[in-house]
């Protein structure tokens, strides 16, 4: 995107992530590192509330009005933050455009359906992949060159969501494997419009990016819902209804927005990208604390692997980070 700084990839939705911006408020470092654990696990958690949820929303129509009711949210936050609250030119549009086509729409119409048949734990898992996916596009259509241990880290990265699936031959078309599938689309979206956007550059702010990509998103995701057959009047309305639909728009949503804005300036794409390895460990604990639900050794093993392909292929960032975090203690 803006900045070229559009490597991260998790279910948060984020527009991919935009330019870095001064933070609204100065935090120190404990804080930062605080709310970016919190971070983690906000979004983490999506994922169980996506799948709580499922069971009472059409799942097109579900995410649509979740990231209308984000959009609105974030959008007036702009508005009251910044005089640049809507896109300016023709690039800014754009961005919206992809961000809101891709990001938005195309990843969250897969990941929804997706979790219609794998549990949000495994999806998170799936999800991972974003960064080593980015990585693989930008060699395929940006022409950046991918090292020997890089092609070993995709090997790694695909090696895992197939311990994830474990598809069984005679069966290729089972349940948990057409999940996977569909969740592993959603992070080839996520990452495909992270490279799209990268050769653009505007100097729109994240908030107001991330809420028009939001709306924009949203218009998408429920005209696809009506043109596959969905029905607002299909949803169940009760008190689990209303509470994950609330927690995934206000909370997980412009909440942890506010929160990612916030430490825009302080962490680089590197750092950001961690977060997206946060949010599989929280969705798997809230899983078994929540849903009673837990990942069985091999998916656990796959989830290492998709981390041990995005560490090689980011090694020099990483050791960067880690060289970084030394200087860090020793001042």
């Amino acid at each position: 995107m803006c900045r070229n700084e559009t490597d991260a990839a998790d279910e948060s939705g984020a527009a991919a992530p935009p330019p870095v911006e001064r933070s609204v408020v100065s935090v120190n470092g404990r804080v930062a590192a605080g709310l970016f654990v919190l971070l983690g696990l906000l979004w983490g958690s999506s994922f169980v509330a996506i799948e709580v949820g499922l069971a009472y929303f059409p799942p097109l129509q579900f995410a649509a009005l979740r990231f209308f009711l984000a959009g609105l949210i974030v959008l007036g936050y702009a508005a009251v933050s910044t005089d640049y609250w809507r896109p300016h030119s023709r690039t800014d549009w754009t961005l919206v455009g992809v961000s809101g086509g891709l990001l938005i729409g195309a990843h969250h119409a897969f990941l929804y359906l997706g979790q219609e048949h794998v549990p949000g734990a495994v999806a998170a898992i799936v999800i991972s992949l974003g960064p080593v996916l980015t990585a693989l596009f930008a060699t395929g259509i940006l022409g950046d060159r991918i090292s020997p241990l890089g092609v070993l880290g995709f090997g790694f990265g695909f090696l895992g969501v197939g311990l994830v699936a474990r598809p069984d031959p005679s069966a290729l078309l089972s349940s948990d494997v057409v999940g996977v599938a569909t969740v592993l689309v959603a992070s080839a979206c996520f990452a495909l419009g992270a490279v799209l956007t990268r050769p653009f550059s505007s100097d729109i702010p994240a908030r107001t990016l991330q809420a028009w990509a939001m709306l924009f998103g949203a218009a998408l995701l429920s005209v696809a819902g009506v043109a596959t057959g969905e029905s607002l009047a299909a949803i169940e309305w009760s008190g689990v209804a209303v509470g994950s639909l609330l927690y995934l728009a206000v909370v997980s949503g412009a909440g942890a927005f506010l929160i990612y804005f916030e430490l825009l300036g302080r962490f680089g794409p590197t750092q950001i990208n961690l977060i997206g390895y946060l949010e599989p460990v929280s969705a798997t604990l809230l899983s078994w604390a929540f849903l009673g639900q837990l990942i069985d050794a091999v998916t656990a093993l796959g989830f290492v692997s998709i981390f041990a392909g995005f560490a090689l292929i980011k090694r020099r960032a990483l050791g960067e980070l880690v060289a970084g975090a030394r200087d860090g203690a020793v001042e």
